[in-house]
């Protein structure tokens, strides 16, 4: 690649599974999101975040506690993490 195309060719029919799975599963997560965070004008406070990994709603309120739902694109998982607990799934279309 040169300087003036520094990002690979992404034809949406070679990865159009991969494109609605991840549409869905980001969805679930912004209504989680929406559903539990105080609501902030625009609709901002159902945005995911650019993480290292991947995208995280970053910490949702949860009651008491807090929650950050995080998809991990480098280990191809999507995590739910909260103080006392951590649960993680495989990013894979369901059947």
């Amino acid at each position: 690649m040169d300087s003036h195309n520094a990002w690979p060719a992404l034809p949406l029919n070679e990865w159009q599974d991969t494109f609605r799975t991840l549409q869905l599963w980001t969805q679930i997560a912004g209504k989680v999101r929406l559903t539990l965070s105080p609501k902030v004008n625009h609709w901002w406070n159902v945005s995911l975040y650019v993480s290292p990994r991947g995208l995280t709603t970053s910490t949702i309120p949860y009651g008491t506690e807090a929650l950050e739902i995080e998809f991990d694109f480098i280990d191809h998982e999507l995590e739910i993490r909260a103080a006392r607990r951590a649960e993680s799934f495989p990013l894979e279309p369901s059947l």
